[in-house]
């Protein structure tokens, strides 16, 4: 019972506060200015020494961890993965060493979040092999849809998604095998119980509530999280993140759905933390200012390059290499094409030399026959020399040409002048209040609409559309408005009827031929179309989201939160795209890059159920 009495001690030792300066860790401390001893400020789980954390960490308190987190090192070795006979990757080779910030990149479909859940130990690679070391360190995954379960907390849910769940459970199997005196019980709970404690679990009741109130999620934890609004649900992710404990973190698109301020928490997070961590991210910004290494899935080359430095450095040696690629490949075809043009030449003078030989044999000038047949000969032999040189060359593949997404909006007839109309407009849903909010869309407005999360964005924009009935005041559209949206939640392809049928049944004018086809520009192709539209990825749901606006006029256009999902070249060309469309556009964004690359002419701010024009 050695090790049990070990585990018994550890754990009265970690959850009696320490003392510092005469003062309990966790106790209120007369000095504004939170101090530390042994091992350095630790505001908060996995921030740097010295740092500060704009989040429930910044109060007046001394936060006194004691650092259990283990130098987590997880290294894969020659890894492939594939979708049926479609190969994604092979021969991946990755070290995530302790500070290391990895940027995963490549367009939807190379393979992104398969590799997370291989580096998570919850799928199997086809080939290769994973370590970590020690094995007994924590790897965290955080999916880009954090399920909402039917009957579970907000407070379950933060357990679950912080690893304090399974650890729990764990223990309590421990903690059954002690009292029934298995063999190796002792041995089995102190490895459980100091899992539960790397992973945060003594005080996570405690910190999730402090994070949640700074976070302004406005709900009790013990509310079920099925009843979240989309912005609240988005808080709630990002609570679970903040107060994550792993050793090493793998995230699959954080930054979905967050607002202004929950980007700039979310990067303060993973700028501080000294655990490993893998980030799968569109967000040009975030990762602009938080990456220290981009790992590219190139699916059209097949190629896998791991570059150093950050995101910026990233876009400018890919385009150096990507020049240089093709400039090889050039310089080996003219050459190539050259001594080819050569050989040619010397094997046509080679046969007519052969054929007025030959004309000429009847002859009997022996000296002129011999004359030819040398000429001949000579001629043979450099087209034979220059058939070898061809075959020296170094052989340079063409670079492949890059699935390149080619995005134009088709705009249906003008509608009237007034497009939609607000008038003293409310909504109630239980305490959430909307309005009164008055607002005039015009014909050409661009209008960029900004807030926080569960501000009211998607009530406004539900209210303008008249999707939502109003508990009080007036919403009408204008005459002739024929509406394009892609909504937050792509609800439209998110039945069990094929992504082709459902597609089909959008625009019925269309034959499923011509769907087809639109459908593949967006690099929806046969093995898409025939599935069920539920189970096709975030990004290929709002693929097709897109190809829906190619495939049918309209001349409002509403997106609510466009970029969520989309790979970074589709982005571009939804901007290009919107540069060249003459509409009216509703543009809900948390994207920091699209606010300033999309032209507006008006800005409207929600907050708390109250619309602003800026």
């Amino acid at each position: 019972m050695a090790a049990f009495d070990r585990a018994t001690r550890l754990r009265q030792a970690l959850l009696q506060p320490p003392q510092v300066d005469g003062h309990a860790c966790g106790s209120r401390d007369p000095d504004p200015q939170p101090r530390c001893v042994a091992g350095g400020q630790l505001p908060g789980p996995g921030l740097a020494q010295g740092t500060s954390y704009p989040g429930p960490y910044d109060r007046p308190r001394c936060w006194l961890r004691i650092d259990l987190l283990m130098t987590a090192t997880l290294v894969a070795k020659d890894l492939a993965a594939g979708h049926g006979d479609r190969s994604l990757f092979s021969g991946l080779d990755l070290v995530v060493a302790p500070g290391d910030v990895i940027g995963l990149v490549g367009v939807n479909g190379a393979g992104k979040s398969t590799l997370l859940r291989m580096l998570a130990g919850l799928d199997r690679p086809e080939q290769g092999e994973l370590r970590l070391s020690p094995p007994t360190a924590t790897v965290g995954h955080l999916p880009q849809e954090p399920d909402r379960r039917e009957g579970e907390s907000v407070r379950d849910f933060l357990a679950r998604r912080t690893g304090v769940t399974a650890a729990q459970a764990a223990m309590d199997r421990a903690t059954q095998g002690l009292v029934d005196g298995e063999p190796g019980a002792d041995d089995a709970y102190a490895i459980s119980l100091e899992r539960w404690l790397d992973l945060g679990g003594a005080d996570l009741d405690e910190r999730a509530e402090e994070v949640a109130d700074s976070l302004g999620l406005a709900v009790g934890l013990d509310q079920p999280m099925t009843s979240l609004s989309g912005g609240q649900a988005a808080r709630a992710g990002l609570a679970s993140l903040l107060l994550s404990r792993y050793d090493v973190f793998l995230l699959d698109e954080p930054t979905n759905d967050l607002d202004l301020d929950g980007l700039e928490r979310l990067e303060t997070f993973v700028q501080g933390l000294r655990a490993g961590t893998v980030v799968v991210s569109h967000d040009r910004e975030f990762l602009t200012r938080t990456v220290t290494k981009v790992l590219e899935l190139d699916l059209a080359q097949q190629e896998i390059t791991l570059y150093g430095g950050g995101y910026a450095a990233y876009l400018e040696e890919r385009e150096t290499a990507r020049r240089h690629a093709r400039e090889e490949f050039e310089e080996y075809a003219d050459k190539k094409a050259a001594l080819e043009s050569r050989a040619h030449m010397q094997r046509s003078w080679m046969d007519k030399g052969v054929k007025n030989a030959r004309r000429k044999a009847t002859d009997n000038d022996k000296i002129g026959r011999k004359l030819r047949s040398e000429a001949s000969e000579k001629q043979a032999a450099k087209a034979r020399q220059t058939q070898r040189m061809i075959e020296r060359l170094d052989t340079v593949d063409e670079p492949r040409k890059e699935w390149e997404l080619r995005m134009e909006i088709a705009a249906a007839p003008r509608s009237g002048s007034v497009v939609a109309t607000l008038r003293e407009a409310e909504v109630r849903r239980g305490e959430f209040r909307f309005g009164p909010a008055s607002l005039q869309i015009d014909w050409a407005d661009r209008v960029a609409i900004t807030g926080a999360n569960g501000a009211g964005k998607s009530t406004l924009l539900g209210a303008l559309l008249g999707r939502l009935a109003l508990d009080a005041g007036h919403a009408s559209l204008g005459s002739g408005v024929v509406v394009g949206e892609v909504d937050q939640a792509r609800q439209l392809f998110h039945g069990t009827q094929p992504l082709l049928d459902a597609f089909c049944a959008a625009v019925p004018d269309t034959e499923p031929a011509e769907v087809r086809t639109l459908l593949a520009k967006f690099g929806l192709k046969a093995v898409h179309v025939l599935r069920p539209a539920t189970s096709l990825s975030p990004g290929e749901r709002t693929r097709a989201a897109l190809a829906l606006l190619q495939g049918r006029g309209v001349n409002l256009l509403v997106l609510d939160e466009p970029t969520n999902h989309l790979d970074l070249p589709a982005i571009e060309q939804l901007e290009s795209a919107l540069e060249s469309y003459t509409g009216t556009l509703l543009l809900v964004t948390h994207d920091r890059r699209m606010l300033d690359a999309v032209r507006t002419t008006r800005r409207v701010e929600v907050a708390a159920g109250k619309v602003t024009e800026i």
